[in-house]
C-alpha cells in the first residue's frame, strides 16, 4: 500500500524482511516462545527470567555495581520492565522463596533486592538453557559477528531510550 509521504512525495514500499522492527520483534518472539517452554517448566514467565538473571548476574559480581543487591528502580532500568509490573514480578518471586527484599544497609529508606540461594540455585539451572539458545540463534555467524550483532543491538536500545 503506498499513499502520500508527510513531506508530499510517495511512500516507499514496506518491505518486512528489511524493516528491523519487524526483524527484531521476529527473532525476539521466537527465543522466548523457546524459552518461555523451559521456564514454564519451573513456573516462570519471561519477566520472572529476566529479574532473576539480572539479580544473579548482581549476586555473582558481573554486573556493573556488583553489590549483591539492587533497588527496585534499578532492577527495572536493567530488565527494561515497567516499575509497577516489576513490582508485582518481585512480590509474585518473594512468595516463591526466590528472592528477598530487605533495607538497604547504606540507605534505611531504600530496599535492597537479593536472591536467595533458591533464586541463585533457579537462575544456575536455567543459565545452561538460555546459553544453548543463544547459540542456536547465533548459529552461523562467527565470534566477530556475534559479538557485533550484539554491540549493534545495544546501541539500537542506547538510541531508542535516548530518544524518549
Amino acid at each position: 500500500m503506498s499513499g502520500p509521504a508527510s513531506d508530499g512525495g510517495a511512500v516507499a514500499p514496506l518491505v518486512l524482511d528489511d524493516y528491523l522492527p519487524y526483524l527484531i520483534n521476529r527473532a525476539g518472539v521466537s527465543l522466548v516462545q523457546r524459552f518461555g517452554a523451559v521456564l514454564r517448566e519451573e513456573g516462570l514467565g519471561i519477566q520472572d527470567w529476566r529479574a532473576l538473571a539480572a539479580l544473579y548476574e548482581i549476586a555473582n559480581g558481573t554486573a556493573i555495581d556488583g553489590s549483591g543487591g539492587v533497588r527496585l528502580s534499578d532492577l527495572s532500568e536493567r530488565t527494561a520492565i515497567e516499575i509497577s509490573t516489576l513490582s508485582r514480578v518481585v512480590a509474585g518471586m518473594e512468595r516463591n522463596g526466590m528472592l528477598l527484599r530487605e533495607r538497604d544497609a547504606s540507605d534505611a529508606r531504600a530496599v535492597a533486592i537479593r536472591l536467595t540461594p533458591r533464586g541463585l540455585c533457579l537462575a544456575a539451572k536455567l543459565i545452561p538453557a538460555g546459553t544453548a539458545l543463544e547459540q542456536v540463534a547465533l548459529a552461523g555467524l562467527d565470534a566477530a559477528e556475534a559479538t557485533q550483532l550484539k554491540a549493534l543491538l545495544r546501541r539500537i536500545y542506547t538510541n531508542l531510550k535516548a530518544a524518549e
